[in-house]
């Protein structure tokens, strides 16, 4: 009898492997739905320090040095499209460390390449110097572009 349930239990097990493996060749052969493209986002392809604006919110020709008393304006070029929060973080890197000067956002919504552009000014006079400005998009670093005040 130990004989005879050993052998029953032993093809019922084969045939329920059996059955698994007819029902896995017919989930592998169903056709996988098309993947669905991710939601387009907003990134920084380019940006641009100068001490002008023109009227597309671009830097006529970059400026690598800015006078003590310019408006420094950075001009932000995106691609991508969606709601976007963009910042601006100004440092000036004097005497070893990197010091604070400004930090601004603003909200877009773009559906294709677009200009967007950050302001200083400091009517009394920048401190002669190296500094920096980056670039966020929601919250992640995107470019940064050192320049120097002369």
């Amino acid at each position: 009898m130990r004989k005879t349930a050993l052998i029953f239990l032993s093809a019922l097990a084969l045939a329920s492997v059996g059955c698994v493996k007819k029902e896995e060749q017919k989930t592998t052969a169903a056709p996988t739905p098309p993947a669905v493209a991710p939601a387009a986002g907003v990134s920084v392809s380019s940006l641009a320090v100068g001490n002008a604006l023109g009227p597309d919110k671009k830097v006529p020709g970059s400026a690598a040095t800015i006078a003590s008393r310019d408006t420094i304006y950075v001009s932000i070029a995106t691609t991508g499209s969606g709601e976007t929060t963009l910042k601006s973080r100004w440092t000036f890197l004097g005497n070893g460390k990197s010091t604070l000067v400004n930090e601004d956002t603003q909200k877009v919504t773009t559906s294709g390449p677009a200009t967007h552009e950050f302001h200083i000014s400091k009517p009394d006079g920048w401190p002669k110097g190296d500094y920096q400005v980056e670039v966020f998009v929601n919250g992640a670093s995107a470019a940064t572009h050192r320049f120097a005040v002369t």
